[in-house]
């Protein structure tokens, strides 16, 4: 019996929740806090970090030489497969790293590891329950429905099976064995609105 697939985000409901994680409030602090966890729900969606593994990144892991580092390279002690990963990271998420070095990490230079998400002490990061806590309220509030951590990483999955090949992904989730990747293979609702788009369009063509 196959394994059923895993519940995803469409790219509308994706948007909006990211736009509801990013604009949390008017204050300087709720700005910053903001801009943290749009950071985190980012390294999810555009890297499919688990959110043990995001929780536990440290500044250096995310910024390197005076910029962001164009590759996330995971640590095999923070993986759930105890094997070291490499992610490269994309456009939006490099601009959310830029974004936590200017509003939210301290001035001072990254001499000893500092976590990248953190309350309040630099030194103690981030829960995962938090996490699960700021995505779950922000989906309520913009998709009327429960959303968990887990489930950015399943969309980010479901995306780049659309674009490359079983292997690739299997690599950059981090996946020993090639039937936890098979999963990603069902279609999706982005899935299904466009063949039905096509569809439509195929016919009309037809007809005209």
């Amino acid at each position: 019996m196959s394994k059923k697939a895993p519940k995803t985000l469409t790219r509308t409901e994706t948007k909006e929740l990211l736009d509801c994680i990013q604009y949390s409030g008017h204050t300087d602090k709720s700005k910053r806090k903001g801009i943290r966890n749009h950071a985190i729900a980012l390294l999810m969606l555009d890297a499919g970090l688990r959110v043990g593994e995001v929780v536990q990144l440290t500044q250096s892991d995310l910024w390197f030489y005076q910029a962001p580092v164009k590759t996330l390279t995971l640590q095999a002690e923070l993986t759930k497969t105890k094997n070291e990963r490499t992610i490269p990271i994309s456009t939006r998420l490099y601009g959310a790293i830029v974004l936590l070095k200017m509003h939210v990490w301290s001035e001072q230079p990254i001499l000893i590891p500092t976590y990248a998400f953190f309350s309040n002490s630099c030194q103690r990061h981030i829960t995962t329950r938090q996490v699960r806590n700021f995505i779950s309220k922000a989906a309520k509030e913009t998709l009327g429905f429960n959303v968990h951590p887990h489930m950015l990483r399943h969309t980010f999955a479901t995306r780049l099976m659309q674009q490359s090949n079983i292997r690739v992904v299997q690599q950059l989730l981090g996946h020993q064995s090639l039937s936890s990747t098979q999963i990603y293979t069902h279609p999706n609702a982005d899935d299904l609105q466009l063949a039905i788009e096509n569809l439509n369009s195929n016919e009309t063509q037809k007809t005209s």
